[in-house]
């Protein structure tokens, strides 16, 4: 399958997902969320798989939800906030209760819901350089898709 958020591989018995916008420290949207979900599916489906690699392209992990995408949040309904916040919440149900073990490979900063991603996974391995944030608090929001993991 074609991504335009993530990349996705196989090597060996191993299968790797990777978010792939870079530009923008990684950070994701609605189309991230739908492509990753549709990507854990193809690797829960698998039988050759022995483990999935979650970690992200350039110098960060995830650097949360995109300001760009939020922003947008301010001219939905409630019923289209509802529904973007449970993909969200399905997505990291998804990954925690994936037949794989999942493995967080923090390459950089991992903010906000990018620290949901690390909370979900089975074993989370980080760089040096790996940080860690829940920035959404400074603004008063509360992390409430990863606060159960």
């Amino acid at each position: 399958m074609s991504y335009t958020t993530i990349m996705t591989k196989m090597e060996h018995e191993v299968g790797w997902i990777t978010f792939n916008c870079p530009e923008i420290h990684n950070a994701f949207n609605a189309s991230t969320i739908t492509e990753l979900s549709n990507a854990f599916a193809e690797m829960e489906k698998n039988s050759i798989i022995r483990v999935v690699m979650l970690t992200g392209e350039g110098k960060s992990f995830c650097a949360g939800a995109d300001l760009n995408w939020m922003r947008g949040a301010i001219t939905q309904s409630f019923e289209e906030s509802l529904a973007e916040a449970n993909a969200l919440a399905n997505l990291f149900y998804q990954i925690y209760t994936l037949r794989y073990p999942v493995i967080a490979r923090v390459n950089g900063a991992a903010i906000g819901g990018g620290t949901g991603f690390v909370a979900v996974c089975d074993v989370a391995i980080a760089a040096e350089s790996a940080t860690f944030s829940f920035s959404e608090v400074k603004i008063g929001v509360v992390p409430a898709c990863i606060g159960p993991y």
